[in-house]
């Protein structure tokens, strides 16, 4: 185990790098944004579109790795993200930052599944869980640092995105200097919205609020402090509590959910959520201790949305092919990431900087009202048939991460799950049932 985290040494310091300048840049650009004239719905779309590159990335980057090879494309991927962190202080204009946001989620995604692949490439049976732990952890701490940089320059001014660009071109070099051979990336299929609805309607509509929610506040949350009145520093220090808080987090809720009914504890933390969410719209800028204290469990419960969503879609699923299933949930979490910042930055401007936690408590309401109606219409998967909680950050990840999930083992040595859906049954057989553990529609 020890050879192999020291041969991926180099995958997870060009993690770290890449990580802190785009959590940097996501930051600075939100405040800058805030402070120069433009509407709050504005704001919204131009920060969405970082998401919908990241999407656009995250479907098609996989050809360019594969013609030109691991290395060169993430060289590539990293010189365009590094020029487009630096041209964001030469031209301030609406409508040129969404499109540098764009190019700059599609070379992340590309970036990330390079990262991602050459780690996963690298994990046995016995070393994907331990793996996957250090993965979260150096994501989470790469995350947290990003937030601490912004306070090193004004969001107006070059040195403050020279630093980003210096955190993502220097995020090549560790890569570029590795002697491990590079895996081949393989192009992950998906299931469909459909058929995912079919295992758990509750996992797939929690993952698409989850990456509303995720994305909401990630990239809304520095625009609300900083019209409130924080400093630099203050917002600096704000959102990295609240990437810190995260994880603290996803380890207990995902204990808890292995040992009560999944759909009873996604509903009771949402529930919690929403409180923390009204706390946070009505008492929130004006006492910081309640602002922080709302914060932990709002994003930390929000972030664990995916996790717990993907244990569900697991739960009802006893044969098949579950990276499928991961990978159309990370996709329908993408969905739900291009929705919230535009849908929060509606809420924003028309009820005020509020207006973000009331969005965000209004998400959490409405997904806590589903899965407590789906609570008492369908059956429920029994505890002791329930898969364990493997915590996966969903945020700028790829599809390359979920093979390091070591539930696939369990379902992976049977057919297709969904090859019905696609062939249809065949000539005088009666249709199957629905292909899940519990009798009926999935939870």
């Amino acid at each position: 185990m020890g050879q192999v985290i020291v041969s991926l040494a180099a995958m997870f310091a060009s993690l770290t790098l890449f990580i802190a300048g785009t959590s940097l840049l996501t930051t600075v650009v939100a405040v800058e944004l805030g402070v120069d004239g433009l509407s709050t719905l504005q704001v919204g779309l131009v920060l969405g579109c970082h998401s919908v590159g990241f999407v656009i990335g995250s479907l098609f980057a996989t050809r360019l790795v594969r013609r030109v090879g691991q290395v060169r494309s993430f060289a590539a991927f990293a010189a365009v993200a590094c020029s487009a962190s630096l041209i964001h202080p030469l031209f301030f204009d609406g409508a040129l930052w969404a499109v540098l946001r764009v190019l700059v989620g599609f070379c992340a995604a590309g970036l990330i599944m390079v990262l991602e692949s050459w780690i996963s490439g690298r994990a046995t049976h016995a070393t994907r869980g331990a793996l996957l732990g250090i993965y979260q952890v150096v994501f989470f701490f790469a995350a947290a640092l990003g937030q601490y940089l912004v306070s090193l320059g004004e969001t107006d001014d070059y040195p403050i995105y020279t630093i980003v660009a210096i955190l993502i071109v220097m995020s090549l070099v560790p890569l570029a200097l590795t002697r491990s051979e590079a895996p081949a990336p393989d192009t992950a299929d998906r299931l469909r919205f459909r058929q995912l609805y079919a295992l758990s309607p509750s996992g797939l509509l929690g993952g698409i609020a989850g990456g509303a929610l995720v994305a909401g506040f990630s990239t809304l949350a520095p625009v609300y402090a900083s019209d409130i009145g924080m400093s630099l520093a203050e917002v600096s220090r704000y959102m990295a509590f609240a990437v810190l808080a995260t994880m603290a987090i996803q380890w207990p809720i995902g204990r808890l959910s292995d040992h009560f009914d999944r759909r009873l504890t996604v509903a009771a933390i949402s529930t919690i959520a929403t409180l923390a969410g009204i706390a946070a719209a009505v008492v929130g800028a004006h006492d910081l201790r309640v602002l922080y204290v709302a914060t932990a469990p709002l994003f930390g419960l929000a972030a664990c949305l995916y996790p717990i969503s993907l244990s569900m879609i697991n739960d009802n699923m006893d044969r098949g092919d579950p990276i499928s299933a991961s990978a159309g949930l990370l996709l329908a979490y993408g969905v739900g990431t291009c929705i919230g910042p535009v849908a929060g930055a509606v809420f924003m401007q028309g009820l005020g900087p509020a207006g973000l936690f009331v969005f965000l408590a209004g998400v959490f309401a409405l997904y806590s009202l589903f899965v407590f109606w789906r609570g008492f219409t369908t059956p429920s998967v029994p505890v002791a048939d329930q898969s364990r909680f493997v915590t996966i950050v969903a945020a700028n990840t790829s599809p390359a991460i979920l093979e390091l999930d070591p539930r696939h083992e369990l379902y992976m040595e049977t057919p297709h799950i969904f090859d019905e859906l696609h062939a249809g049954p065949a000539p005088g057989v009666e249709p199957a049932e629905s292909p899940t553990k519990a009798d009926g529609p999935g939870v």
